[in-house]
């Protein structure tokens, strides 16, 4: 394209085929060499050819090398690829590549661990482009195209010996084995691995280039049917190598078979075969060694006998199989002698190995001995015996023991087939083809002239293959076709097959009596010597050279006609056929007697199929095949095959010639790369459009190279054919197909040029913005340290100036102060000496003036108190003077005021006035006085009674005293005998003490002796407590890190171990789920095949039932409930039924007294109404008394009442009892029959009403609770007032009051001593009632019994006629009552009715005044009306039905339920239905009715589980409800380790009378198998999302850039559609799954742990994939991961389920995206990722450093030498060797205990479960 400088080219190099090189100098048309550099830095001068104008090849870029398909390379030519196979292997060690449609294989000469069955896994249902070259993609390809297209396929292995051609083909068919494993027990998929080490063993040999060559081609089929099973197999064989029984060439071997018997020779039963080691016989010992390194003969000649016994072959035919393997070696070991000059010879007649032979093979021995050394000539005209020379004797030896081993290989191929043939019609196949490859030695002869002859065919049928696939792909996107001229090597072939070609001619020179190899080789100069393919060498006449596909190879002629006719004498043959041993005569007989088996044999194929074996008829030489025809038959047939099927090309490569682990040999690898078509592909695909990308790559790839104004526009086809028209001038380069763009070979490299350079101006842009950047922050920072740097010394001197400056001032202040207090102290002394005197001056002057003031002081003084007294003195005779005048003024105005009221008093007027006044109060007085005078009169009259009374009061008093002195009398004298006691104690005290005293003093003294004691004993303590201490904690010190250790890693090796020991258990349990619905689908099918037409099928629940009818029963009890005895009854077999009289009128006795009872029940109701009416009138103190008489009363008569019943109920059961066992035995008429049903009718009909009148007791006990509980608040209260007034009793009461208060108390006495007795007697006159009517019962009941005696005697007609009449009397009456009860019943009816629609219309419309309330709240208050509904008044939370309704039962709650029917009611309802069912079965101990549910349940489950193995939804909600009802057992068990969190009244809802423990084991275990479910469907629907939305799907936009793609990615292996998905649909799924869970009330523990499998799950599938892809292991895609699973891990934490372990799942996901993410180029790094990725093992790194690409040029590859690195540090881990993850390890899951806080009474059903028939207990 371009040679510009640094433009890197290949040269040929004679050591290393290709070198890579650098132009350093531009190169210019004309020039005659190009300047070079060579890697070494060595400088060279390449000369180019003018002429032919031959210029070296490009190189690709390096973001191109190591790709995983060799069509991806923009430059397709030989050096690119050698050098991409290189790399591949040498540094990424894959041995995989992919070439088009070819996977190239080179063998690493190593084991590696990439075949495991968790691989095979891994690329199960993979795309081949998606995963890395793989033999197992090739594989998944071929089955997958079976499938999808209903064609057969054909795997074609090929490549030279010990390439790894078998290892491959073994590779293929184990992933068929594993992938499509029968579906039958026949083990087919074993039987076609077995085949492997006998053919080995038969067919294979070392040779100087492989220790375990294959010497024959096979082409194995392996058929499949229409569900793609296995069904069977075929192999065919082609051209066994002979000529290696009777020679070896120089280090190798002759068939593994006869070394590995000889090493077993020392067995017992190869006692008799004579054999010793190999070395001492002539067939096994010409290569030297004998033996192989690291193989041992024997074990694997045991492993061959195991695999003929798996194939079925009898024990006695393969005794003969190895006899006559030994009778070979003997025949080697013959010794011949001379006779007669050589011209004859002879065998002697004691030739040990002789003897052994003809003994071994059970023929004549003097036969044999005779015709090795004869032969018989036929001519015209006689038949004459004539002796052979030595050689001719050797020759027919061993054309005898080639013949014999022929026969023998294609015996075993026969019974091989017999083994994998199947009867079942082969829908279709897939066949692998192990086949010998291109082959030149030195020596070349007619087996290498076979064996390329073969390969020329093969590679016709791949060219046009090839060509074909090319020309379908432009065809399809419409691309105008351009015949591509490829090389077509049907001119070779029609020299080889062709009339009069070298085939024709050999077999006419074999015809010819003397025919020698030279004529045949000089005819062959004759008529091919203008041929093109045919030369004559110049220094050789009796050798040809062939011009073959690969290379010209020189053939010499000698031995091409005797290997050929492979002749055979027939009179050996002919003893043979004569063996008393049948296997050895059938094995030679003629074709024609052999051929109906053998088409027996292949008769299933679609293509006929024939066996391919060289078949000898020895009796007629002149029409016997010769070995070049039959191959050439074969050969025809096998293309005949492989053309009728789709290829697959595999082509292995071998790397070097000394079986070296990973050293590459480019020279040998060229060769066979140009041998095995390899190359050829590669020219093909180069001729027309090589690289190949869909548009949407082509525009994330290149968008960097185009216009922003492109860009915008949406249709990207059409920018990307602007971009393309602008970048690329010449139109020829490219086409624009449907969905691809096409480029012609190095475009595509062009293209990524422009982009790097693209990339690289932008990158010189960002790098010198960068570097401005960089730059101006290192200024930025200089200038500002500069800047510090100066501040911090300007301080520095301005804060020196600072400190000088305060220094001076200092200085000047000491100074000033000095001076200042030197002056201070001279002042103060001066002005110390003037205060002194001024203070003596002032004193003297101020004492002068004190006296002064003071004289003039006293003088006041005086003058004070003369001045007041004289004032005083003239005061008291002012105010005298003054008193006088008032008193003289006030009398006169007295008598002036007297004067005039006497005149006023005289006036009539005024007395008037008062006279009015005196009357009223006169009159007042008399009333006051008069009322006075009353009540003086009745206080007399009750003092005179008060008096009468306390007299005698007094009287009876002063009796008491007497009577009490007179006691008290008695008393004193009791007190004198008392204190005599009290001195005769008083003396004991006294004594006491003293003794005390005396034991105190001995006391003090131990005591004093044992606290010296202690304190000595209490130091020795603190001396060995310090000493102890110190001991211990040196001992601690030592040993407490190494006990925590020791501790840590014991809990960690039990919680492994408890782990592993859950998870071996419930994988037991998943084996058993497993081989229970294996077990039920055998039997479905026995059914089918067994069923005769007229039969009808049994119920589906009939056989459920049954398959679990081993679990352990209940413990039994009596029969509690009446209906379990009567379907006892019915189910004894009715049509025999009889009818006993006796038995009948007892009955019939039994149901009238259950009436009576019945009628006394009603009126005992009626009673306690009219009662409980009466209480409320009553007064509140007799309503105290009264209630609790009745309370008592009501008590003891329901108790009786219950006795009596219970005693009822047990003799009517045991007559039920009676009558089912008298039914069996007797045998009577129609009639009685009748009346018998009619007896039981009436029966279930009596014990309803009963039931009916036990729910009546239930009210009535009800109230007289109520009744119990008024009483004791009426208690409560009267309490209160007593407890009111008695606060006042300490003060003083009078004695009359006293008097009153005792009678009112005697009077209230009496009055409730005669209740209590009328109540007495009254219950008396009750009890005595009932006894009356019991013994009247009683009575009437022997008469009855008496009179049904008589009736007895009566004829049997009689009995019934009476019996019948009595039964149709009693039914009449009782008709009448009952409809007298329905038409009550229907009125009550039509009462509720109207009540109910009343309610109805106030529930609507209080619904409407409630439409203001948001939506939300209604929504949540509707949910949990329907939830949670009024608790009804007697509900005890047990469930009562039929026996006949337990089908429906499970039909309606189980099998037919759907989960959204149960959505809006309590989580887990049918749990809680079920449970309270079980518990009422508990309740009337029926055992029976307990194992039956319990039973049909746990099979309903298991029915509906089978029914939906797909819906999450039905799983989640069985396992939650299954779960449940396992919780509600155990909590409600009564074991008070479940109970510790119930309420009280969750305690009265436990189980009274059975243990279901083994019930609960049988649950947990349904319990494990619904989780697995659950887990597999939940995986089914995650599994095919995983690999696209976490690892391909673009979460981070434009992140990750698409690198250039090969043929694979482009082939019809990718499915059609887009099946990728997004993050957000894994996350949506998660929702859903967590939704659903949570919905249906699943346990969160069991959330949690459903969330950690599945993680896990995601975390294996992803890093699984991830270390099979080479493309997704880079650096973008490291970044995009993470992202992805931190999208995870906030799901998690959103969700509340961070403590499920689900994200530590995830870690090594998480630290393989930190590898691809972190550098990786020094030790550091190095020690870095070792660090770091704890959770991946060493192969996981290396793997993923191995598979690490770049995407863009910019980064750098991992070296060699680095992952050398980390292995060497990795070393020290014991890692297990095992590359994936295990995806479908599930962990041992744990359902913990969750009881549940819901009673049993709250639970309503809803009437959508159609469940009537269910009634509340």
């Amino acid at each position: 394209i371009d040679n510009k400088p640094y433009t890197r080219v290949w040269i040929p190099d004679p050591d290393e085929v290709w070198r890579s090189a650098e132009i350093i100098k531009d190169y210019k048309e004309g020039d005659k060499s190009l300047h070079l550099k060579l890697e070494d830095e060595t400088l060279y001068e390449y000369p180019i050819d003018l002429q032919g104008n031959e210029l070296p090849f490009l190189r690709n870029p390096d973001i191109l090398v190591g790709e995983n398909d060799l069509t991806a390379l923009s430059y397709l030519h030989e050096p690119a690829v050698l050098h991409n196979l290189k790399v591949r292997f040498l540094e990424s060690n894959h041995i995989y590549t992919y070439c088009g449609i070819v996977l190239v294989a080179i063998n690493p000469y190593e084991q590696l661990p990439i075949y495991e069955q968790d691989v095979i896994y891994a690329y199960s249902g993979q795309n081949m482009g998606d995963m890395d070259p793989h033999i197992f993609a090739v594989a998944e390809e071929a089955y997958k195209q079976m499938a999808r297209d209903e064609k057969n396929q054909s795997i074609i292995v090929s490549g030279e010996s010990g390439a790894g051609k078998t290892v491959s083909a073994k590779y293929a068919m184990r992933f068929f084995a594993t992938v499509g494993g029968s579906a039958s027990d026949t083990n087919i998929e074993a039987k076609v691995l077995a085949s492997s080490p006998i053919m080995e063993a038969i067919g294979n040999a070392k040779t100087t280039r492989n220790d375990n060559s294959s010497r024959f081609g096979k082409y194995i089929q392996i058929g499949f049917d229409k569900r793609y099973h296995i069904i069977g197999a075929n192999m065919r064989t082609y051209l066994l190598e002979k000529s290696r029984v009777v020679f070896q060439a120089e280090d190798e071997r002759n068939y593994h078979i006869f070394y590995q018997l000889c090493a077993s020779a020392s067995l017992p039963e190869f006692k008799d075969l004579g054999l010793t080691c190999a070395e001492d016989f002539f067939y096994t010992s010409q290569g030297g060694d004998t033996s192989i390194d690291g193989v041992d003969d024997a074990d694997d000649f045991e492993k061959t006998r195991h695999a003929f016994t798996l194939l079925g072959v009898k024990e006695s035919h393969q005794t003969t199989i190895f006899r006559i393997i030994a009778a070979i070696l003997h025949l080697g070991n013959l010794e011949i002698q001379a006779e007669r000059d050589g011209d004859a010879c002879s065998v002697s007649s004691e030739d040990e190995h002789l003897n052994n032979f003809c003994g071994l093979l059970g023929v004549e021995y003097s036969q044999m001995q005779h015709w090795l050394c004869h032969r018989k000539l036929v001519t015209t005209s006689e038949t004459y015996v004539k002796s052979m020379s030595v050689q001719q004797v050797v020759n027919a030896r061993n054309a005898l023991a080639k013949h014999i081993y022929a026969r023998l290989f294609n015996w075993i191929v026969q019974h091989i087939n017999k083994a994998l043939h199947t009867t079942v019609k082969q829908h279709s196949f897939i066949g692998v083809l192990d086949i010998y490859g291109f082959e030149t030695f030195e020596v070349n002869s007619f087996e290498q002239f076979c064996i390329n002859y073969a390969n020329e065919k093969l590679q016709q049928q791949f060219n046009s293959h090839v060509f074909k696939l090319e020309q379908e792909e432009y065809m399809k996107e419409g691309i105008p076709w351009t015949l591509i001229d490829f090389y077509d090597n049907q001119p070779c072939i029609d020299l080889i097959e062709a009339k009069l070609g070298i085939l024709d001619l050999l077999d006419e020179e074999c015809k010819v009596p003397k025919g020698t190899d030279q004529n045949w080789a000089q005819k062959l100069y004759d008529r091919h010597a203008s041929s093109q393919h045919f030369q004559k060498p110049r220094m050789s006449n009796t050798s040809f050279i062939v011009l073959h596909f690969a290379d010209k190879v020189e053939y010499q002629s000698e031995g091409f006609l005797e290997k050929n006719r492979d002749t055979v004498y027939e009179e050996q043959i002919n003893i043979l056929k004569a063996s008393k041993y049948q296997m050895v005569a059938d094995l030679f007989q003629d074709e024609k007697d052999a051929a109906p088996t053998t088409s027996m044999a292949k008769g299933t194929s679609k293509i006929s199929v024939r066996s391919a074996r060289p078949v000898i008829k020895a009796a007629n030489k002149e029409h016997k095949k010769t070995v070049g025809h039959q191959f050439r038959n074969s050969l025809h047939l096998l293309m005949e095959t492989l053309n009728a099927t789709t290829p697959h090309y595999v082509r292995c490569i071998k790397p070097n010639d000394e079986k070296l682990p990973f050293k590459f040999d480019p020279k040998r690898a060229v060769q066979q790369l140009r041998a095995c078509g390899v190359l050829e592909t590669i020219r093909i695909s180069a001729a027309g459009f090589p690289s190949r990308w869909s548009y949407h790559d082509f525009f994330n790839r290149y968008r960097v190279l185009m216009k922003k104004r492109d860009l915008s526009k949406n249709d990207k086809k059409q920018i990307c054919q602007t971009l393309l028209e602008d970048l690329i001038k010449d139109p020829d380069k490219f086409q624009f197909g449907r969905t691809k763009i096409f480029f012609r070979a190095g475009q595509v490299a062009y293209l990524e040029k422009l982009r790097a350079d693209k990339f690289r101006a932008a990158t010189i842009m960002i790098q010198k913005t960068v570097r401005g950047w960089l730059q101006r922050v290192k200024y930025k920072r200089l200038r500002q340290a500069a800047m510090v740097i100066q501040r911090y010394t300007r301080g520095h001197l301005a804060r020196r100036l600072a400190e000088h400056l305060r220094r001076t001032r200092a200085a000047i202040i000491f100074q000033k102060q000095y001076r200042m207090l030197r002056i201070l102290r001279a002042f103060q002394r001066v002005r110390n000496a003037t205060i002194t005197i001024q203070a003596f001056a002032r004193g003297m002057f101020v004492r002068r003036i004190y006296r002064k003031i003071l004289a003039e002081h006293k003088a006041t003084i005086l003058q004070k108190y003369v001045r007041g007294w004289l004032a005083r003195t003239r005061f008291h005779r002012v105010r005298g003077a003054t008193i006088v005048l008032q008193c003289y003024y006030r009398r006169m105005k007295a008598r002036q005021e007297l004067k005039a009221l006497r005149i006023e008093a005289r006036s009539a007027q005024h007395l008037k006035k008062l006279n009015i006044g005196m009357e009223n109060k006169v009159v007042q007085l008399q009333r006051k006085i008069d009322e006075q005078n009353k009540e003086y009169k009745l206080l007399n009259e009750q003092l005179s009674m008060l008096t009468s009374a306390h007299s005698s009061e007094v009287e009876k008093l002063k009796k008491e005293l007497v009577q009490y002195q007179q006691s008290h009398r008695g008393d004193g004298n009791q007190l004198v005998s008392l204190q005599e006691e009290m001195e005769h104690l008083r003396l004991e005290l006294e004594k006491a003490h003293g003794e005390r005293k005396v034991v105190e003093d001995s006391y003090v003294k131990e005591k004093d002796l044992l606290r010296k004691r202690i304190s000595d004993l209490e130091e020795e303590n603190a001396l060995l407590k310090q000493e102890k201490e110190e001991l211990n904690s040196r001992i601690l010190c030592q040993s407490e890190d190494e006990f925590a250790r020791n501790t840590v890693e014991e809990n960690i090796q039990m919680k492994k171990e408890l782990e592993e020991e859950r998870s071996r258990y419930q994988n037991l349990v998943k084996e058993y789920s497993r081989l229970e619905q294996r077990y039920d689908n055998l039997r479905d099918e026995m059914t089918i095949i067994k069923q005769a037409p007229g039969h009808r099928r049994n119920p589906s629940n009939q056989s459920s039932l049954e398959s679990d009818s081993n679990y352990p029963s209940i413990s039994t009890s009596e029969i509690g409930d009446t209906e379990d005895v009567i379907q006892q009854v019915e189910e004894v077999g009715m049509e025999k039924a009889a009818m006993d009289m006796t038995l009948f009128l007892k009955l019939q006795k039994r149901v009238r007294e259950l009436e009576q009872e019945r009628k006394k029940l009603q009126t005992q109701l009626e009673k306690k109404e009219q009662e409980s009416k009466k209480s409320q009138v009553i007064e509140m103190k007799t309503e105290v008394t009264s209630d609790h008489e009745d309370f008592a009363y009501n008590s003891l008569k329901r108790q009786e009442l219950e006795s009596e019943n219970k005693k009822l109920k047990n003799e009517l059961n045991e007559l039920r009892k009676a009558i089912a066992d008298r039914a069996t035995q007797n045998n009577s008429s129609n009639d009685i029959q009748d009346s018998y049903n009619l007896l039981l009718n009436q029966l279930k009909s009596a014990n309803e009403e009963l039931e009916v009148r036990k729910e009546e007791v239930l009210i009535l006990r009800t109230q007289i609770m109520k009744a119990a509980q008024q009483k004791e608040t009426g208690k409560n209260m009267e309490s209160i007032t007593t407890n009111a007034s008695w606060p006042n009793s300490d003060k003083h009461i009078d004695q009359e009051d006293a008097i009153e208060a005792y009678q009112g108390m005697c009077e209230t006495n009496r009055l409730l001593e005669a209740q209590l007795q009328d109540q007495r007697r009254e219950h008396e006159e009750e009890v005595e009632a009932l006894k009356n009517q019991v013994d009247a019962m009683q009575e009437e009941l022997e008469k009855q019994q008496q009179a049904f005696l008589q009736t007895l005697q009566l004829s049997p007609e009689a009995q019934v006629e009476f019996g019948l009449q009595q039964e149709i009397t009693r039914l009449t009456n009782e008709n009448l009552d009952l409809k007298e009860l329905l038409e009550k019943l229907e009125k009550n009816e039509k009462k509720l009715k109207k009540q109910l629609k009343i309610y109805m219309k106030k529930v609507q419309d209080f619904e409407a005044s409630q439409v203001t309330v948001p939506a939300e709240r209604r929504q949540h208050e509707r949910n949990m009306q329907v939830a949670v509904q009024r608790k009804e008044k007697d509900f005890q939370g047990m469930l009562e039905y039929y026996k006949e309704d337990e089908p429906l039962l499970i039909r309606n709650l189980i099998t037919d339920l759907k989960p959204q029917a149960v959505s809006a009611t309590v989580p887990c309802l049918p749990a809680y239905i079920l449970y309270m069912c079980i518990r009422h079965a508990d309740y009337i101990n029926d055992d029976q009715k307990v194992h039956s549910l319990l039973t049909s349940t746990i099979n309903g489950i298991k029915k509906v589980l089978k029914k939906h193995n797909d819906d999450f939804q039905m799983t989640s909600f069985w396992l939650a409800n299954t779960c449940r009802l396992l919780h509600c057992l155990k909590q409600y068990s009564g074991d008070a380790g479940f109970m510790t969190q119930n309420t009280p009244k969750q305690n009265e809802h436990c189980l009274k009378n059975f243990d279901l423990t083994e019930y609960r084991q049988v649950l947990s275990h349904l319990s494990i198998q619904i989780y697995q479910q659950l887990i597999k469907i939940a995986e089914g629907i995650l599994q095919p999302m995983i690999v696209s939305a976490v690892l391909e799907n673009e979460s981070i936009q434009g992140l990750s850039g698409v690198k250039p793609m090969g043929y694979r990615n482009r082939s019809s292996s990718m499915a059609d559609g887009d099946s990728s998905y997004s993050l957000d649909a894994i996350i949506r799924q998660l929702n859903t799954f967590h939704s659903i869970m949570c919905d249906q009330g699943l346990d969160p523990e069991i959330v949690q742990q459903v969330f950690k499998q599945l993680f896990y799950m995601i975390n294996a599938v992803a890093l699984n994939n991830l270390l099979l892809r080479k493309d997704v292991c880079s650096w973008s895609t490291g970044m995009q991961l993470r992202f992805n699973i931190s999208q995870l891990e906030e799901w998690l934490r959103g969700k509340n389920l961070q403590q499920s372990g689900a994200a530590q799942t995830l870690e090594p996901l998480i630290q393989a995206a930190q590898l691809l993410q972190l550098k990786k180029k020094t030790s550091e790094d190095a020690e870095a990722i070792c660090s770091l990725c704890t959770s991946l093992t060493t192969q996981q790194i290396v793997k993923i450093l191995n598979l690490y690409t770049p995407v863009n040029e910019f980064e750098e590859r991992v070296t060699v030498a680095f992952i050398r690195d980390i292995q060497m540090h990795l070393q020290e881990r014991n890692d297990p060797p095992q590359l994936l993850l295990d995806f479908k390890h599930m962990f041992p899951v744990l359902f913990p205990f969750n009881p549940s806080s819901i009673t049993m009474d709250s639970i309503h059903l809803p009437a959508s479960l159609n469940l009537e028939f269910l009634h509340k207990v």
